[in-house]
């Protein structure tokens, strides 16, 4: 698949969209990692940030897909998501774990630790080894040109686990399965692994 094809399958539903992010490869600078484990999330959806409207935090929702939503996640940690369907549709996908390629030296820097257990097994852990924050808000990931970029997967994730998505509150759409993890890589997967 290309990143142009990879394109097409964002402005989809991201429900659909969000498995094919699986096996796509996230790169900055000689950091790469290939991303095993995401979630949807779509403007109905109570959980999503744009189920209430436009805000100046969630505005980067309403453009094209293929861009990226960073945002801080309780003041601890920052979140990358990617932004999907048509411009005035708000919905993304978060990136909630990938596989260390190459890089590995920098991104456990990044991260402050000196092993690579569980390096990039969390949103927040992912986009510290990578270095990801706010000011990374509206990048195209897909376009080539920015210094944080998203490769489209060499081929399809066939082995696909469903199962509900993480930390949402009872009564916002906690136990729909919009979590999708490659079940060949659940050991990298961000806790709990069992779906």
């Amino acid at each position: 698949m290309t990143n142009d094809e990879l394109r097409e399958v964002l402005r989809r539903d991201v429900v659909a969209a969000a498995p094919a992010l699986l096996g796509s490869i996230l790169v900055r600078g000689s950091m790469r990692a290939r991303i095993v484990e995401v979630e949807a999330y779509r403007s109905d959806d109570p959980a999503s940030h744009a189920f209430r409207g436009r805000t100046p935090r969630n505005g980067v929702m309403y453009g094209p897909p293929g861009l990226a939503y960073v945002y801080f996640n309780y003041g601890v940690h920052w979140m990358l998501n990617i932004v999907c369907h048509e411009p005035e549709d708000p919905a993304a996908v978060l990136i909630r774990a990938a596989v260390p390629l190459e890089g590995l030296d920098q991104m456990l820097v990044n991260r402050g630790v000196s092993r690579d257990k569980d390096l990039l097994s969390g949103p927040g852990k992912l986009a510290k080894a990578f270095g990801i924050t706010g000011a990374d808000t509206g990048i195209d990931l897909l376009g080539g040109n920015a210094d944080l970029q998203l490769l489209a997967p060499e081929a399809v994730v066939t082995n696909v686990l469903t199962g509900p998505r993480i930390g949402i509150a009872v009564g916002k759409w906690h136990d729909v399965p919009w979590r999708f993890v490659d079940g060949d890589a659940v050991g990298w997967a961000s806790k709990p692994r069992k779906m």
